[in-house]
């Protein structure tokens, strides 16, 4: 009884953890997650249209259903390589703040359910790394995923940007 207190307190302490199911997809060699209920649906990856002065992480535009949704390519984001764009690459359409935007992501595998017991803080890395983005490390067998926070990640200030491009 004690052990199930002591979740519903973990979980009301911190809203990150309330949200068990995480939408896994790749970034380079690693895999990644994100809540799912901020997932509004996949697509393939498509060109976008390019936007004139627009920071090198917002490929552009795509028109889906009637609605402009900039596509950010998460590879350029955080500096993991160069991009490459095949069958496998996946736009994933987020629902951030009331805005719809499409993150470019490797792929996506897998929606995963995770107990807050299998969610481990995320390490402090000091002033070298921003990890304010990071709710944790869900950990699955010997699956390890990096959970983000994708309304952090893509802060309000990039939303901004994207709004200053003219999307």
């Amino acid at each position: 009884m004690q052990a199930i207190a002591n979740v519903n307190t973990a979980t009301a302490a911190d809203p990150a953890l309330a949200a068990d199911e995480y939408l896994a997809f790749t970034l380079g060699k690693e895999e990644y997650g994100i809540q799912i209920l901020k997932v509004q649906e996949l697509r393939g990856y498509e060109n976008p249209t390019r936007i004139a002065n627009a920071p090198e992480f917002i490929k552009g535009v795509v028109n889906l259903r009637g609605i402009i949704v900039p596509i950010v390519d998460m590879r350029i984001k955080l500096n993991i390589g160069a991009p490459t764009y095949d069958q496998f690459t996946v736009v994933i359409i987020l629902n951030i703040a009331g805005r719809v935007v499409g993150m470019v992501v490797d792929s996506v595998s897998d929606v995963i359910t995770l107990s807050p017991g299998q969610v481990k803080p995320a390490p402090e890395m000091g002033t070298a790394l921003n990890t304010d983005y990071l709710i944790g490390l869900g950990t699955i067998d010997e699956r390890m995923l990096i959970l983000v926070d994708i309304d952090k990640m893509m802060s309000s200030a990039e939303l901004s940007l994207i709004e200053q491009a003219g999307v």
